[in-house]
């Protein structure tokens, strides 16, 4: 009988996540992640399994994160307005470094997209799943399906664009501008 871990896996797993969204999977080290988790390698190897499973969980948790916040942090607000408030939220400066550190989906297509096309693939897929967010927001406002279709497909570009720009450090403005544009085309394109 194996004994039960001597550490909050949870905690550990979410150490695990901040330091793959920062730093990415390559950049990050079996022995950055046991300092960040606070846990041996035996007990990495034993609940874990290996840098790469640990990554996908990681990467499959943040894809469950954020679609959760798109579904439940609305409230009573009219869907386009939650989703320009979702992008705005996204190009406001904030102490918050994570701010800075893009998305890591967005991050883990631009990293192994020529090194580990599995793990691009899974990125992209969770993407593919916010896009299919974005859409039922866009009907909701009262788009007709294809219209909702191409304006998720191009807020979709939109958001990978804004993930990669706060990579950059550029200016609110410079990457609040864009979105502004977006919004107005698209409640333009719906009415």
């Amino acid at each position: 009988m194996s004994r039960p871990p001597e550490f909050d896996r949870s905690k550990a797993l979410s150490q695990a996540l901040t330091l793959f969204w920062r730093k990415g999977y390559q950049a990050t080290s079996l022995a950055d992640l046991l300092t960040a988790m606070q846990i041996s390698r035996s007990s990495f190897y034993a609940t874990f399994g290996d840098k790469r499973s640990l990554f996908i969980e990681c990467l499959d948790q943040f894809s469950t994160r954020i679609r959760s916040m798109l579904k439940t942090a609305r409230g009573d607000m009219a869907p386009l307005d939650f989703l320009q408030r979702f992008f705005e939220g996204s190009v406001t400066g904030r102490p918050n470094p994570r701010g800075q550190w893009g998305c890591m989906l967005v991050n883990t297509v631009l990293e192994m997209a020529d090194v580990d096309s599995e793990l691009a693939s899974r990125a992209s897929e969770h993407l593919s799943a916010m896009q299919d967010v974005f859409e039922s927001y866009l009907l909701e406002a009262g788009a007709d399906p294809a219209c909702a279709k191409e304006l998720a497909a191009m807020l979709t570009l939109v958001n990978e664009g804004i993930r990669v720009s706060s990579r950059r450090r550029l200016p609110d403005e410079q990457r609040r501008q864009p979105v502004a544009t977006a919004f107005r085309l698209i409640r333009n394109a719906i009415t």
